[in-house]
C-alpha cells in the first residue's frame, strides 16, 4: 500500500485550511495519526478469524481514548459515554475492541505510560467488556453512577455555565454577540456559507415547536477533532432564549459514509441519508441522547445538528498525573460503556442478539487472541506514521 497517497485519495476535496491543520495535527504524534487515519486502520486489518466471527454490533466505528466523554442529555442530565458515530455502522465486535486497544498502546507515549502498563490496561479494559456484556444488562454512567476520574470529570461540570462557553467562543461588538474567530476554535464562514446555513436553519426552525429560538445570529466554519478536519463543519449562534446572554451555540456537521463501509461484507440498513444513519446509530448506542441531536438536509448534503455544551469534556489519563489505579478504574468504565452500547443496540437491523452477545463473552480463546493483534495493529500504525512523517516533512501534504 502507498500509505501517502491512499491518505491524498481519502481527503480529496476537504476544506484545504482546515486539511492542513489535520495534518500538522497528525505530524505531532502516531497517537493524533491514528485518530486521522480511520480508513488506513481498517483496511490494514485482516479480514479472516476473530475479524470476521465475532457477532455483529453497532460498533462506534472509530474507538479510541479520545472518543469518550461528557455531555448533556436532552433530558438536561450530564453522562459519560461514547460520543463519536460519525463511522458508526455494523461490524464484528473485535473491531471496535482492537481499534481502542491499539489506541492505548500507541497512545502510550503521549500519555507518559510504558509498554508494560499499556498492556496491563488493555487487559483492564478488556476484562471489564467481558464481564460487563456477560451480565447481559445495559447500564449507563451518570455522577451519581460515576467513581474515580469519571465521577471528577462530571463533578467539575457543575461549574461551568453556559454563559462561560459563549464568553470563550464569542465576543460581544457593539452590543450584539458573534462568534469569535481566532484561528484555533474557528474560521471565518464566506458570504455564500453564511447564507446556505441561514437557508437551513430557517427550514430547520420552521419544523420545530419555537422556530425563533433557531434563528441564526452568526456562523463560523468550526474547528474541532482531528480525522474528521476539512470536512464541512460550522459553529452557528442562534438567538436561544434572547440577546446577549440567552443565545445557544449549536454544531452543524457534514456526515459522509462511514470509511469501515468499503471493507465490511456485512449487509447494512437503506439509510434515508449518512446523517440519517450517524444519528440513528447514536440513539441506539447511548443511553441517552445528546441534546438537539437531529440529522438536517441541505446544499445536497447530509449534516448532523447538536447543541455545543459547557458540560463536553474528555478524562486527563496522563500518566504524570494519575496514578496506575486511577487510569485502571478509568479504562474498566469505557469497557462496561461499551459492552452496554452493544447491550441496548442488539437484536436490530442485523445486529447480534444480546444471548449471542453473553455467550461470546463467556468463550475466552479470543481475548488472548485479540490482545495480541492489537498490539500487532499498533506497531503498523506507528510505520505508517514514520512514512506519513517523512512525507509531511518532505512537503507532500501542502495545499
Amino acid at each position: 500500500m502507498n500509505v501517502v497517497r491512499r491518505m491524498q485519495a481519502f481527503n480529496a476535496g476537504r476544506d484545504p485550511e482546515r486539511l492542513q491543520i489535520k495534518y500538522r495535527l497528525m505530524r505531532a504524534s502516531a497517537f493524533a495519526f491514528l485518530r486521522g487515519t480511520d480508513h488506513l486502520f481498517y483496511e490494514r486489518l485482516p479480514r479472516g478469524g476473530l475479524f470476521r466471527t465475532a457477532p455483529r454490533v453497532w460498533a462506534c466505528g472509530d474507538l479510541h481514548l479520545e472518543n469518550f466523554g461528557s455531555y448533556k442529555g436532552d433530558n438536561r442530565l450530564v453522562y459519560f459515554d461514547i460520543n463519536d458515530f460519525d463511522e458508526a455502522i455494523l461490524a464484528p465486535a473485535s473491531w471496535d475492541l482492537v481499534r481502542l486497544l491499539a489506541s492505548l498502546r500507541v497512545g502510550a507515549d503521549s500519555l507518559s505510560i510504558s509498554p508494560r502498563e499499556a498492556s496491563a490496561l488493555c487487559k483492564d479494559f478488556l476484562q471489564a467488556y467481558v464481564s460487563s456484556l456477560a451480565e447481559g444488562k445495559a447500564y449507563w454512567v451518570e455522577r451519581d453512577t460515576a467513581h474515580g476520574l469519571v465521577r471528577e470529570l462530571l463533578d467539575g461540570l457543575r461549574h461551568r455555565p453556559r454563559a462561560r462557553l459563549l464568553a470563550a467562543r464569542t465576543t460581544v461588538r457593539r452590543g450584539r454577540r458573534v462568534l469569535r474567530v481566532d484561528g484555533k476554535k474557528a474560521l471565518p464562514a464566506t458570504a455564500a456559507q453564511r447564507a446556505a446555513i441561514g437557508e437551513c436553519m430557517a427550514a430547520f426552525a420552521a419544523r420545530q415547536s419555537d422556530p425563533a429560538f433557531y434563528e441564526v445570529i452568526d456562523v463560523a466554519r468550526r474547528i474541532a477533532g482531528t480525522g474528521s478536519l476539512g470536512v464541512d463543519r460550522f459553529a452557528v449562534l442562534v438567538q436561544g432564549k434572547g440577546s446577549p446572554d440567552g443565545h445557544y451555540l449549536l454544531d452543524l456537521k457534514q456526515t459522509l459514509p462511514s470509511s469501515l463501509a468499503p471493507y465490511l461484507t456485512v449487509p447494512q440498513p437503506a439509510w434515508e441519508s449518512q446523517a440519517h444513519r450517524v444519528v440513528a446509530l447514536q440513539r441506539r448506542v447511548q443511553a441517552v441522547s445528546m441534546a438537539f441531536l437531529q440529522p438536517v438536509l441541505f446544499g445536497g448534503g447530509s449534516y448532523v445538528l447538536r447543541g455545543l455544551q459547557p458540560s463536553e469534556d474528555r478524562m486527563t489519563l496522563d500518566r504524570s498525573q494519575r496514578s496506575m489505579t486511577e487510569l485502571a478504574q478509568a479504562l474498566q468504565v469505557m469497557g462496561r460503556v461499551v459492552a452496554w452500547g452493544q447491550l441496548r443496540s442488539a437484536g436490530r437491523d442485523g445486529s447480534a442478539t444480546a444471548d449471542e452477545l453473553v455467550a461470546f463473552a463467556q468463550r475466552r480463546k479470543w481475548q488472548a487472541e485479540l490482545l495480541e493483534l492489537s498490539q500487532d495493529c499498533a506497531n503498523q500504525v506507528r510505520k505508517d506514521w514514520a512514512t506519513f512523517s517523512s512525507a509531511f516533512d518532505d512537503r507532500a501534504f501542502d495545499g
